[in-house]
């Protein structure tokens, strides 16, 4: 089914809104689940923002107009990981593999920096996300972090170990 997915490139400055309008709306799915964009500064120059940090932003262009679907990266180089962000579908793309695409983006960067762990934090309600990272090989890690932002979000913490180099 790959061959019937967009094409995934690199994050511009001017995916601004398309990636803000993605965002809300996936956010607008749950209950108490509100999009403020005073509370993702980042979403203004996504594209910088992700550089700057030695990051990079996928984005994967709907054939519909906008955004199809989403993730980024960032090095954590004191946890000799990178922690995945921003990881977002159009519901018509959910169970098409592009998040599995989009995915192996974040693994093959992650394998060329030699880093030995992902990890990444996802709100509570997102369900079908978590297990979505269950399948790839993350685990839930003990714990949970309290944002104190708009919709009084809790998030989990998952983490997958990465294989070792070959020596």
């Amino acid at each position: 089914m790959t061959a019937l997915l967009p094409p995934i490139r690199d994050a511009r400055d001017s995916d601004s809104e398309p990636l803000a309008r993605l965002i809300a709306a996936s956010f607008a799915e749950y209950p108490n689940c509100h999009f403020e964009w005073s509370e993702f500064p980042e979403l203004r120059r996504p594209a910088s923002h992700f550089a700057a940090k030695g990051g990079k932003l996928w984005i994967a262009d709907s054939p519909h107009g906008g955004i199809a679907g989403s993730l980024g990266v960032t090095p954590l180089p004191e946890q000799n990981a990178i922690e995945i962000t921003k990881v977002y579908a159009d519901p018509a793309f959910r169970g098409s593999g592009l998040a599995q695409a989009l995915f192996d983006e974040a693994l093959r960067f992650a394998e060329a920096g030699s880093f030995s762990e992902m990890m990444l934090w996802s709100d509570s309600r997102f369900a079908r996300g978590h297990r979505f990272y269950e399948k790839l090989g993350f685990v839930r890690w003990p714990g949970e972090r309290y944002l104190a932002d708009v919709s009084a979000s809790w998030e989990y913490h998952f983490r997958k170990p990465l294989a070792a180099p070959p020596a």
